[in-house]
């Protein structure tokens, strides 16, 4: 991180993971100071923006898009580098650092191999091993290479995105690494049904720690169908606070927020409000219709107050998670039955497409432990340089 008249200059990547985009550096060009980094990171991303456009910064105006990524070798024993992710509020000085973004870490393996973070062979599959420092959980990311440089042509579709590109397989070590969150059960209160209070009546919603903490209901209970897109639904204000007063009781539940206050303002990124319907044909965002025999499911999230594009991959691997266990939200919607140690794979319809996703489970006592989900993703190197910062301004 350099001085230049008046600017900090730092040396950062622009980089598509997933459906989503965020901007990645090495943690070593940022301030060890907590406060010192998320002011810069802010004017980086350009928050808070009262007009909620980020024109002066390098966020896009959506919560896909106002990302921050920071890396660095690992110490830690089976890792090579260490992943930490930071959610961007677009409106409010505020960073949430609570979480993981699953879209962006299909990006972090070619990241940390193309910056020189991790050895990789010439050809075929690298793989990355990724310790994620939010959640401190273990990732696997398997990198296709090509003549010694990450490769980024190929033919995976992923719905969302409007380019084919290729194909990188995620593996989440949703148990938690030996020593840290090992067996941590599913559920945070040890029960797949709870009823939360909100809005003056009683929902049934499945809270879920997998991925991200995520609250699943059912889109009946909610009104809606299940099949709805941006908007008009992000421009419905009522909407939108009846599901924060969910999403809000849900992080007290959980015990991740000490009250609903709290939840608003500090922990807007997790956990995640979603809501499942059993499976319809709909039309998607790009005008496909998807029929109801492509999904097991349909499932929308919201992410930051807002209706998601897409899915985060975080909510895919909840969804997958919760699709695998009897007796929560999601696996009431789908006509079949789960054994305790069944590895099973969903479809699910999201305002986008579709995305398929597998899971594994198991019952330790009474308590049911998520082990591991799979689900392939792409990523691009978009640009990369120097973010300046007006230091002055800071």
């Amino acid at each position: 991180m350099k001085t230049v008249a008046s600017a900090l200059r730092i040396p950062a990547v622009y980089m598509r993971g997933g459906t989503s985009k965020g901007v990645f550096f090495h943690a070593s060009d940022l301030p060890q100071d907590r406060a010192e980094r998320d002011a810069i990171l802010l004017r980086v991303i350009g928050s808070p923006d009262r007009y909620g456009k980020q024109i002066d910064g390098m966020g896009g105006a959506s919560s896909s898009t106002s990302k921050v990524v920071l890396l660095a070798r690992s110490s830690r024993p089976g890792f090579d580098v260490d992943y930490l992710f930071g959610q961007v509020a677009v409106d409010a000085p505020l960073i949430d650092w609570s979480g993981n973004c699953g879209n962006l870490t299909a990006a972090v393996g070619p990241f940390a191999i193309s910056e020189g973070l991790v050895d990789a062979p010439a050809d075929g599959l690298a793989q990355v091993r990724i310790w994620q420092a939010n959640i401190a959980k273990g990732i696997i990311a398997r990198v296709p290479m090509r003549q010694g440089q990450v490769q980024e042509d190929g033919d995976f579709v992923l719905d969302g995105v409007a380019f084919a590109a290729a194909e990188i397989e995620l593996e989440f070590d949703e148990a938690g690494a030996e020593g840290t969150q090992a067996g941590a059960p599913a559920f945070p209160t040890g029960r797949v049904i709870e009823t939360l209070q909100a809005n003056g009546r009683s929902y049934e919603v499945t809270l879920i720690n997998a991925g991200n903490p995520t609250i699943f209901v059912d889109a009946q209970a909610l009104g809606l169908t299940g099949t709805e897109l941006q908007e008009p639904f992000n421009s419905t204000a009522d909407l939108l606070e009846r599901c924060e007063r969910l999403r809000a009781r849900g992080a007290v539940v959980m015990g991740i927020a000490a009250d609903e206050q709290e939840a608003t303002r500090l922990r807007r990124h997790t956990p995640k409000l979603a809501f499942v319907a059993a499976a319809q044909p709909y039309t998607a965002s790009d005008g496909t219709n998807v029929g109801a025999d492509r999904v097991d499911l349909v499932a929308r999230i919201i992410s930051m107050g807002k209706l998601h594009h897409a899915m985060t991959g975080t909510g895919a691997i909840a969804i997958a998670a919760a699709a695998n266990i009897p007796g929560t939200v999601v696996h009431r919607l789908l006509a079949r039955t789960q054994t305790p140690t069944t590895s099973a794979t969903v479809r699910f319809g999201h305002p986008s497409g579709v995305l398929e996703v597998g899971a594994s489970s198991r019952k330790v006592g009474d308590a049911w432990v998520v082990e591991k989900v799979t689900m392939s993703r792409s990523a691009r190197r978009l640009m990369e340089g120097f973010v300046r910062v007006p230091a002055a301004r800071l």
